[in-house]
């Protein structure tokens, strides 16, 4: 059975860091999954924001998460990471981990079949 659990939200002035994870429990556990971040702040859509493929560990990121961002999995690729780096109050949202077998359109969250819990993000002054 698939699951996934985020921990690792919270509250931080803009400028501050938090880094999410995310237990990732995929089978079969040799397949290359597309495992990543997505987000939805109140009354928008979900957006993507970092995804990696857990065969090439080549991360993905939305424009305006570039160079703040890190998406990364752990040597036994059973947790997913997001460092957030310089946070804006823009970043606010919850944030979602979600997972897929096959891949269309990266950040396209109906090409993800698994999704965990969400963990909030808070960013204000």
């Amino acid at each position: 059975q698939v699951q996934l659990v985020e921990s690792g939200g919270g509250s931080v002035h803009p400028g501050g860091s938090l880094r999410l994870s995310c237990a990732l429990s995929l089978y079969p556990v040799d397949s290359g999954w597309w495992v990543g971040w997505f987000r939805q702040a109140p009354g928008e859509e979900r957006e993507g924001v970092a995804v990696i493929n857990t065969g090439s560990e080549i991360p993905y990121y939305t424009d305006s998460v570039k160079g703040r961002f890190t998406v990364s999995l752990n040597n036994a690729k059973n947790m997913l990471y997001l460092q957030m780096n310089s946070l804006k109050p823009e970043d606010t949202a919850m944030y979602y981990c979600a997972a897929s077998t096959t891949m269309g359109r990266i950040f396209d969250q109906y090409q993800y079949e698994y999704w965990g819990q969400g963990t909030q993000v808070t960013v204000s002054s």
